[in-house]
């Protein structure tokens, strides 16, 4: 996925009441941009790192910029971060319609947020005939706390847990169900569950798991002109 516009480099000044960020620009002007992320975004939110913002022309958003990548160096060089938790998605249908996922090739149909079980809307609908229907429900991931593994949730997220609860009845109705974790960084090697900042969460997973809900991950190419879905990580299940 290419942003459709060049991205604006800048500092990071904060990131506070969790969808706002204070932005230095490289050109010298300030301000106040949209952080589309609701997590903790543990380890990425340092005063000072490096960042690049979107600007929107439309005339009704309160806040025109967006935060969309940050750069971090732990020690084995610079790595740029997909923040905002809405581009995976799109993502993920981009890769869809490429064939890029390998384990979700085959279908002909694809549908996004579908009303499925108690309330809820599944991210990607994937259907054919002959088959069961396959739904596929999607997570932005940046959590590295080990390197080389990346980790979700980066907090609690009861919206996630009761998700994984409706996967679950999906596969005991018939049908086809799948976890895809999208980390937006490229230098990982595997994927887990952070149980220790939800355990509520890994025990939803595990149970959704033995159930018959799949999972995979995949990481990204991020740059600062665009961000493209890359190649699985193992999933490493308790």
């Amino acid at each position: 996925m290419q942003f459709e516009k060049p991205l604006l480099p800048g500092r990071l000044i904060k990131r506070y009441k969790r969808f706002l960020a204070d932005i230095a620009f490289d050109n010298g002007d300030t301000t106040t941009a949209h952080c589309a992320n609701p997590g903790a975004m543990m380890g990425i939110t340092a005063p000072g790192l490096p960042v690049w913002c979107s600007l929107s022309d439309d005339p009704k958003r309160k806040l025109k910029y967006s935060w969309e990548v940050v750069e971090i160096d732990e020690g084995r060089g610079p790595v740029k971060i997909g923040v905002n938790t809405g581009l995976p998605n799109r993502l993920v249908t981009e890769a869809l319609e490429a064939g890029a996922i390998g384990e979700l090739t085959g279908y002909d149909k694809l549908r996004r947020e579908v009303r499925y079980g108690e309330n809820s809307r599944i991210d990607v609908l994937l259907e054919r005939d002959g088959a069961p229907p396959c739904y596929v429900e999607v997570k932005n991931v940046h959590l590295m706390r080990e390197p080389g593994l990346a980790e979700f949730p980066d907090s609690v997220t009861t919206r996630g847990a009761k998700h994984l609860g409706e996967l679950a009845r999906v596969v005991r109705d018939g049908g086809r169900a799948v976890m895809l974790y999208v980390v937006q960084r490229g230098d990982c090697e595997r994927f887990s569950l952070a149980g220790d900042l939800d355990p509520a969460y890994a025990q939803a997973f595990a149970d959704a798991h033995a159930a018959g809900v799949e999972a995979i991950c995949y990481d990204c190419t991020v740059s600062a002109q665009e961000i493209t879905l890359r190649t699985p990580l193992e999933v490493v299940v308790a």
